[in-house]
């Protein structure tokens, strides 16, 4: 099980939280958000945005992003 945390920006305190059965499927629906996201802030940018623009912009969303195997380990004592 994969665990991807999605924040809206990095004070987010509640980001969106996404449970995957296999690695790929966690990568794909990443890839496909950051696109989502990304495509949002071009079409409704009051400005024409630049290429470097817009590389930027998609390494700010992916650094929004954390993605865990979802192993936890809990000891508790008796």
């Amino acid at each position: 099980m994969f665990t991807v945390l999605y924040a809206i920006d990095y004070i987010d305190t509640n980001p969106t939280k996404m449970t995957f059965d296999t690695l790929n499927e966690a990568h794909d629906w990443i890839h496909d958000e950051v696109a989502r996201r990304v495509d949002f802030a071009v079409q409704n940018s009051a400005y024409i945005m630049s290429e470097t623009e817009i590389q930027d912009l998609e390494a700010n969303e992916y650094a929004l992003v954390s993605l865990t195997d979802g192993v936890v380990t809990e000891f508790i004592c008796i």
